[in-house]
């Protein structure tokens, strides 16, 4: 039976936590710990080649992908190599969920058009800061996330036959 003194939430709501929880970030979080976020979304469109912030910007904001295609991409020398494609449903900007983070790859909008949810960094503390097992449990998907980052690196390392310095990371 459900409690009639527990929470309702509107039809749109309902919507975005649909959303949110197929994102890898939010997916261990209850629906009245997604509901926090709603009020700090900004929902922003971008067309193709719009940078949405360069490599060693300040990390100022979260951004989960609504529609579209974003590309992140490193520098090198006077070009951009793409590392991944981002797509509906995914994620970005994650070490905004750092305190004094720095980006570490620049985000590019690759489709004709991008709509991105953006959470801005000051709101993520907020809740962290009022809501601890929120902060937990997204540190705890931030964790996995870079894990399976330095796995995928490790496996790259190996086919290339090492043709790349793996001690410059840890450097």
């Amino acid at each position: 039976m459900r409690n009639p003194f527990s929470k309702t939430y509107t039809e749109a709501e309902e919507q975005m936590f649909r959303f949110l929880g197929q994102i890898k970030f939010f997916e261990s979080l209850k629906n009245k710990e997604m509901a926090r976020f709603i009020p700090a979304m900004h929902h922003r469109k971008y067309v193709k080649d719009e940078v949405v912030f360069f490599s060693k910007d300040p990390s100022q904001a979260f951004y989960l992908v609504k529609s579209g295609a974003i590309s992140l991409t490193i520098d090198i020398k006077d070009s951009f190599e793409t590392i991944i494609e981002i797509k509906k449903g995914e994620a970005f900007g994650e070490n905004s969920l750092l305190e004094n983070a720095k980006r570490t790859y620049t985000a590019l909008i690759e489709s004709e058009e991008a709509e991105l949810i953006v959470i801005p960094h000051f709101a993520i503390q907020e809740i962290f800061d009022s809501n601890p097992k929120i902060k937990a449990k997204m540190m705890t998907s931030l964790t996995e996330y870079y894990n399976q980052n330095n796995q995928r690196l490790f496996r790259s390392y190996r086919e290339s036959f090492g043709f790349f310095s793996l001690r410059q990371m840890f450097e």
